[in-house]
């Protein structure tokens, strides 16, 4: 296989590159084991930074920018990225940029950090973690959770699967978007574990649509097929620092995700899931 590291720029297809953009303001502490901040940028737009230095891994970030490019690639809905430079002048003037470990704050690392467009803002809409089984009918894409799970099984999300629900204002339906894909690769390890209940979402409400392989269309024609230089470009342009400049294992990485590819082994992988205690797709029917 064709070595790509280090990165050649003179293979990124033009306008394909991710945009970095500049931390001008904090605004808040986020939830979750990676101690995320939701920061104002340069653009106008709010992200969710991740930190290099976060209580997870410093490979959470290349993880989130790989998977949730890919994701995009194969049209799931997960947020914009973009690479986040904070300064020390922003960190040295903002006491609450700080993380918390073995009961000791840290201060967050300035730098290029990863950030996750936030939906919406509070005056356009409401965003919700979390929506009640009767309310998910209402849910316009409820069936792209279908597509999304064939995208946990091929990339080995250890982690349970989250989205968000948003609907701005004066509308009734809401959109689900899916964000944290820091344990994709099994987190900093870097390797496939493949158990049956991770990468999976916490409800069957969602999955109470499928009713076969045609369900998980096109998401997973669109993974068996996706070109191999454009997994490698999503890869290359992922900062350095953000694994160790350790290209090797970037690359090899790479190489046991396109080899994942494979119709039959995530068809597999979900049909372990749909066998499972759990009983996910009660309207099931082999044909």
């Amino acid at each position: 296989m064709q070595k790509l590291w280090p990165p050649s720029l003179s293979s990124i297809p033009q306008g394909s590159h991710i945009r970095t953009v500049t931390a001008v303001q904090h605004l808040r502490r986020m939830r979750g084991g990676s101690q995320a901040h939701l920061i104002r940028c340069s653009d106008g737009t709010l992200q969710v930074v991740k930190f290099r230095n976060n209580p997870q891994h410093m490979r959470i970030l290349a993880n989130e920018m790989l998977a949730t490019r890919l994701a995009r690639h194969v049209g799931l809905p997960v947020p914009n990225v973009v690479i986040v430079e904070v300064s020390d002048f922003l960190i040295q003037h903002t006491p609450e940029l700080t993380m918390h470990l073995a009961g000791k704050a840290i201060v967050c690392e300035p730098g290029l950090q990863f950030g996750s467009q936030y939906v919406l803002t509070p005056l356009e809409g409401q965003v919700f973690d979390y929506l009640p089984d009767q309310i998910l009918q209402r849910v316009r894409n409820v069936k792209t959770f279908a597509g999304m799970l064939a995208m946990d099984k091929w990339t080995g999300n250890t982690d349970d699967r989250q989205a968000t629900f948003h609907r701005k204002l004066r509308e009734r339906r809401y959109t689900a978007v899916f964000i944290d894909q820091g344990y994709c690769f099994n987190a900093g390890d870097w390797n496939f574990q493949d158990r049956t209940l991770q990468g999976v979402y916490g409800g069957n409400e969602v999955y109470a649509g499928v009713t076969g392989w045609s369900s998980f269309e096109p998401w997973l024609s669109r993974i068996e097929q996706i070109d191999q230089q454009l997994v490698y470009v999503a890869a290359e342009e992922i900062p350095p620092g953000w694994y160790g400049s350790d290209w090797t294992a970037l690359e090899q990485l790479v190489e046991r995700l396109l080899a994942r590819r494979k119709r039959v082994l995530i068809k597999g992988l979900i049909d372990a899931f749909r066998n499972s205690p759990r009983n996910p797709f009660p309207l099931w029917r082999e044909i």
